[in-house]
């Protein structure tokens, strides 16, 4: 028995830590086990020992020759990874936009590392697949932690389940929140922009199973994990990640669609694919997307013509919700449950004023601004003596022309980061600045956090040109190969019942071109659960090719 035992585990273990990682990664809480750099956003959790773990593994079976390096994507990654290190080395001693104290070297080199980990995965999840039985346990593993994903959420929603958030640095130490009414769902992530990315990937794969399974059963379980996937989404109301998830949607339904036989069957089967699941998501999309809605249609305020007919749309679905709320009341069928309020944990609106610590009104703000924080402005005084001294006072916020008109959100970028971002290049077009380089507005300055909220703007000043084409390059091979792998084989007649190669692959399309348009505001390809998810899926993308 114990023979057999060693035997199995040595076969199946990079398998077995890879069905683990697919769960660990998008359903253990972002709780930090401890501080890597003292002040900093970023710290050390569990998952990451677990991934050092699973690559050390996966070395050892390198060099007992029953894993292996060897990878269309290799000698791209490697590329990448001089690339990155070099832009460091630029950083520190050409362009000395990485001050050579302790704290910046370890925080840029941390970045570094931490695509170096992303990427890990790709090679372990490669190496793990052997068969197509090895195929079907990842991909029953995907959809099981998409699941529980989805009813963390719904636990968060209606039953005040913890809610461990790292949008900043106070709710990053693991403070045990709880949503309120109109507070984001971000399930077991650590925002609700990582969560929504991390929607982008699954959706199109589920998607795609649930046009295609055999079995009934499986094919309804599937739409209705598909529908709890979108209720997250609308829920998440992160507008970029929704705008980004629907297109790579309809982009699957349209790849999925060449392959039925000729051209009346492929505009049939899109039409009638893309009436079913739009009808579906307008559904999810009317009933419970009323903050989702505010936001993708803030700005319609200053087109009448647009504003007038949202207006009456928002007023036409707000009646038909409260006709079917007072029916369901008057029947009997719906009865109000309430649900105690946790009495260890602060509500999300709770901690956000604390932390911001001011609540006073401003005569004129963004309309995503709800929380008034002051600005801190810093003054020196000399006192009677003669002695010079710095004091921090509180004055009102004052917003610029792009916060009133747009919105605070993407004034941001485009009064800060994107510039920060494109002079960064200016720097240095071929190398960049270095990582973690780009928020700051003096060289010396230690930011808490770093984020330029477009992934393509950040690539290109930390790591310049040749990072750019490296690491995109990367992407736009694997949407190649993955395409590739679709029409390898062109069936002449629709079947139910797709090679699970062809569907994986199809889906895999939709999903890189919905997170490569997510990337434009959100850096998708730097947030841990989303680039870990990412690179792991185009692993078992690349193994497909190596399967009978």
């Amino acid at each position: 028995m114990l023979k057999k035992l060693t035997k199995f585990l040595d076969k199946n273990v990079l398998l077995i830590l890879s069905s683990l990682l697919l769960l660990v990664i998008p359903l253990y809480p972002k709780l930090p086990l401890f501080d890597i750099i003292p002040g900093y956003i970023v710290r050390v959790r569990i998952e990451d020992f677990l991934i050092l773990f699973t690559f050390l593994v996966f070395l050892i079976q390198v060099v007992r020759k029953k894993a292996t390096l060897k990878t269309p994507l290799t000698k791209i990654i490697i590329a990448y990874a001089i690339i990155g290190l070099l832009s460091t080395l630029s950083g520190i001693f050409i362009t000395k936009t990485i001050p050579t104290t302790s704290v910046h070297l370890l925080k840029s080199f941390l970045h570094y590392l931490r695509y170096l980990e992303y990427f890990s995965l790709f090679f372990v999840f490669y190496s793990a697949i052997k068969s197509r039985k090895d195929l079907k346990v990842l991909i029953y593993t995907s959809v099981s932690s998409f699941v529980m994903v989805g009813i963390y959420g719904l636990g968060q929603k209606y039953l005040y389940w913890p809610v461990y958030s790292t949008m900043n640095r106070e709710f990053s130490k693991g403070i045990r929140l709880y949503l309120t009414e109109h507070a984001r769902v971000q399930s077991t992530f650590g925002g609700h922009y990582d969560m929504a990315a991390y929607l982008v990937i699954l959706l199109p794969i589920v998607l795609m199973l649930a046009f295609s399974l055999k079995n009934r059963v499986n094919r309804i379980f599937l739409w209705l994990t598909f529908a709890l996937g979108m209720w997250l989404m609308v829920t998440g109301a992160s507008r970029t990640s929704f705008i980004a998830a629907v297109i790579g949607i309809f982009i699957t339904i349209l790849v999925r669609s060449f392959k039925e036989k000729n051209t009346t069957e492929k505009i049939k089967f899109f039409l009638s694919k893309s009436l079913v699941t739009g009808s579906l998501i307008l559904i999810i999309f009317s009933g419970f997307g009323d903050d989702i809605r505010e936001r993708l249609l803030q700005n319609l305020n200053s087109y009448p013509i647009f504003s007038q007919s949202y207006n009456k749309f928002a007023n036409s679905v707000n009646y038909e919700k409260e006709f079917i709320s007072n029916k369901l009341a008057k029947s009997g069928i719906a009865s109000e449950i309430t649900i105690k309020k946790p009495k260890n944990g602060l509500s999300l609106d709770e901690a956000t004023i604390l932390v911001a610590s001011d609540t006073r009104p401003t005569p004129l703000k963004p309309s995503d601004v709800f929380v008034d924080v002051p600005d801190k402005i810093r003054i020196a005084t000399m006192s009677a003596t003669g002695e010079i001294t710095t004091i921090i006072i509180e004055a009102p916020r004052t917003y610029s022309d792009n916060a009133l008109k747009y919105g605070l959100s993407l004034a941001i970028r485009l009064d800060t980061l994107w510039p920060q971002a494109i002079s960064a290049f200016h720097t240095n077009p071929i190398l960049g600045t270095g990582y973690a380089t780009l928020t700051k507005s003096v060289v010396n300055e230690f930011t808490e956090a770093d984020s330029t909220d477009n992934n393509f703007l950040r690539t290109l000043g930390e790591i310049g040109l040749l990072g750019f084409i490296t690491f995109y390059g990367t992407i736009i091979f694997a949407i190649i190969q993955a395409y590739k792998i679709a029409f390898s084989k062109k069936l002449n007649i629709y079947s139910k019942s797709l090679d699970i190669k062809t569907l994986l692959a199809i889906a895999f399309i939709g999903s890189s071109v919905g997170l490569l348009i997510n990337a434009t505001f959100i850096d998708v390809f730097a947030a841990s659960k989303v680039a870990l998810t990412f690179w792991s899926v185009t692993g078992i993308i690349f193994a497909l090719e190596r399967l009978e």
